[in-house]
Parts: structure tokens; sequence; C-alpha cells
């Protein structure tokens, strides 16, 4: 790998006078962020993107100023991935893809924007993956060092929605810290980068993205088991019980489950889960005990995850539209369960998981459910998931909100929690999120 010292001028050597491709621009910021910071420094840049130019229309106008970028929009052209000093892929294009390959066969490095930036970055890394809590733990970590860090400027980076964190990099110094939201995907960058983050947490590990990954469990595994596998023997792995058992971890690691005692605002199981692994990451960054017990009891919870949108007439009001599997809306229905008090919203692009973890559960605590008309709902009626459930088909989300409005029971809950990923009814899940609360303003 061509890479020199860390920093700036690090970065600078890899990139200065130099012909990139960026495969993957999309509709986030990350991108733009990504692709805005590259083109300072340049010599020239095509970008590629599968979605059009009209689809693409808001990500452009914020490159319009640079005059070193080209772009191939709508589709790929292999001779993009030709006489390249090296390819900026995007997360989610599958390292398998045909054009990575033709990169990788011609000799041209593949990079990711956020493993460059632990690459090249002084700062002290604190990864965070896992298949549910990475975000919520991730946000825990880092209020309660924005709070009480004393040697260095603290950094929220990684998969976080519409930031480039590569472009961080000119900000950190030495005794800095950042914290990084690590899907599995931009952990295959790290893996080709040989890296891990100083401090690891890994939350939970259940199926998921398995459209993605053909159905091998094995090899979402493998990619998450970068956050640890490049460590050195001064760095920190953290691990849940719950994850130990199917990551195979080194002697060197910390184990945790529920037993730390916390005062959280967030509901649920999962949530004192999630308290207990930023408690021990935070005691090993040099927090005193007094420091992240205060932070984490005022911790309120990250937009889209169980948020409490509004409590009306004595009904509240749950966005958790980023519980895109049927062990996170499991979670969240246990959390919030009491009795038969739950209207439910769910359905969206099946990732081929098992959904037999929701039967129970919804039998349990569903008075009513609105299905969204997709392949998900399509699979939860026909493997006969919501069979217990009053329930009705929509292909109008804003129908399909007001029905399970009408159908809370008195001092009950109207939960979003899709339990598949983000499908043409919305750009993504960030998007049904938002529309979800547009809706809810109306009532």
């Amino acid at each position: 790998m061509p890479f020199f010292t860390t920093g700036m001028e690090g970065f600078k050597k890899l990139v200065k006078g130099k012909r990139v491709t960026v495969m993957g621009l999309g509709l986030l910021g990350r991108g733009v962020g990504d692709i805005a910071f590259l083109a300072k420094y340049a010599k020239e840049i095509i970008v590629t993107d599968l979605k059009t130019e009209t689809q693409l229309k808001e990500s452009l106008k914020q490159l319009k100023k640079f005059k070193n970028i080209k772009y191939t929009l709508g589709k790929h052209d292999i001779k993009d991935f030709e006489n390249r000093d090296f390819i900026l892929k995007a997360a989610g294009v599958p390292l398998q893809s045909q054009f990575i390959l033709h990169a990788k066969k011609h000799k041209i490095p593949v990079y990711m924007s956020t493993a460059l930036f632990a690459k090249f970055s002084p700062a002290k890394i604190v990864g965070v993956t896992g298949t549910r809590g990475k975000t919520t733990v991730t946000y825990m970590i880092y209020e309660a060092l924005r709070k009480y860090h004393k040697s260095g400027k603290v950094f929220l980076g990684g998969n976080i929605k519409g930031m480039s964190t590569l472009a961080l990099l000119p900000k950190t110094r030495r005794g800095d810290v950042i914290v990084l939201e690590l899907d599995s995907w931009q952990l295959q960058g790290f893996g080709s980068l040989k890296i891990s983050p100083n401090i690891a947490i890994f939350t939970t590990f259940m199926p998921d993205h398995l459209d993605y990954y053909g159905g091998k469990l094995k090899q979402y595994a493998k990619d998450k088991s970068q956050i640890f596998l490049n460590q050195s023997k001064k760095d920190v792995f953290v691990i849940s019980k719950q994850a130990k058992k199917y990551i195979k971890v080194p002697a060197k690691t910390i184990v945790v489950d529920t037993g730390i005692k916390l005062s959280l605002c967030v509901p649920g199981e999962h949530n004192k889960l999630n308290g207990s692994l930023a408690f021990v990451a935070l005691k090993k960054l040099g927090l005193k005990n007094i420091e992240i017990e205060n932070s984490l009891s005022k911790f309120r919870g990250v937009p889209g995850r169980l948020e409490l949108v509004k409590n009306k007439g004595g009904i509240k009001i749950y966005n958790d539209t980023t519980a895109t599997t049927p062990h996170a809306t499991a979670a969240a229905l246990n959390a919030l369960g009491d009795g038969k008090n739950i209207s439910l919203v769910i359905g969206g692009h099946d990732k081929n998981i098992e959904l037999k973890v929701l039967k129970d559960v919804i039998k349990k605590h569903c008075a009513f459910v609105s299905v969204l008309k997709s392949n998900g709902g399509e699979r939860l009626i026909r493997e006969k998931i919501l069979d217990s459930a009053q329930r009705k088909e929509f292909s109008n989300f804003e129908k399909a909100v007001k029905e399970a409005y009408k159908h809370v029971p008195k001092g009950g809950v109207l939960l979003l929690s899709p339990a598949f990923a983000s499908f043409g009814m919305f750009k993504n899940e960030y998007d049904r999120g938002e529309q979800f609360q547009e809706i809810i303003k109306k009532f």
C-alpha cells in the first residue's frame, strides 16, 4: 500500500495530482463530502453511479464548482476502472463487483473513505459495530466524551447521515478522539488496509444483509470481525456476551452483559446492554464512574431509534425507522409492550432474514398491524407471522399510519418499526422516518 506519514501530509502524497475514480455518489451526503475533499487535491476525478443525473440532482448541485470532476451516471463503464491511480469504493458496493475486480486485476488499489481517514488520522480511533445497537452506543460514548474528555477535541464519524468522515482529516490532531459507527461494509475497508480501531466495541450479532452476502452469515461475520482482527497488544476490544457466541475473539477481550447497574432514560433490555458496553469503553478511555453515569442518565436516544416523537392524549408515538431487521422490531415490541397495547406499522424490502422471532411478540403485544405492501409484508403474511393480529395492508404510507393510529388502545403505543429495509415508497430509511414525523404533525 503506497502510504507515507500520517496526517494531511501523508494523505496529500497519496492524492495530489492523481487520477481517481469514485464509485458511488449517493443521496445521503457522505459521497458528496468525500468527493469535494478529494477534488481539492486530485488531478482528475471520475464519479460513477447507477443512479441517473435526475435522481442525483441535489448531490450534483453541491459539486458544481469543481472543474476536475467528470461523471458517468445511470451506469458504470469498465474504462473508468482502468489507468487510474486508485478507486474509492462506496460502502454498499460489493467487493465482488465486476468493476472492482477489474480494477484489482489491473493492480489498481481500491480504498474506502472511512478506512482512509483511520489510516491517516493521528487521533485515537474508537470504533463501534454490531447488528443492532451500534448507533446508540456510538452516541452514548460520543456524548460522554464531548462533556468530559479534556486532552483534545472529540469528533463523530463513520456511518453518519450527511457527513464525510474523510473530510474531518485536516481537523484532527494527536490527543483528539473520534468515535466511528462502522457497518460491515465500511469494515471491509479496514480489512483491506489491515487496520482496526484503538478501542473497538462489538454490540450484537444477528442475521442481517443476507441479500448482500448471498445468504452467507459467515461472510457477514468476517467483515464485522475486521473491527478487532488488526488491533495491537495495547488496543482494547469490548464485545457483548451475545455476540461472543457467534464471533471468534482473541483471549484479551472484555466480555460484557447487562450486569452494570445504570439509570437510563431510553427503554428496553437492549439499551441496558448498550449502556453497559458504553460504560466499559468509557472507563478504558479514562472517564470516571460518576462522569459516565451522569452522562448516560441524561442520554435521550438517537433519532429514528425508538424515538419518542409525541405523546398525544396519553398515546405514545415512536419512530423506530432504523429497525430494519425482525430482531430489531422484536426488541422494540418487548421494550414498549405491556399486554396488547401496540398498534404497529411494519413492512419493507426483504433481506431474507428468518421472521419467526416476530411471531410470538406480535401475538403478545400488538392490538393492530398496518402492513406496507412490499415483498417483506407479503412474506409476513405468507409465513403466517401475523395470523394472531388484526391487520390491514396498505400501498399508501400515510393511510397505513392513520389507520394504525385509529386502532391504538387507550394509553397505548403507535409504533413505526418496519423490520425490513426501506423500499419504493421511500428514498431510504431516513426518509421513511421523516415522512412518518410529517404525518404525525398532521394529527
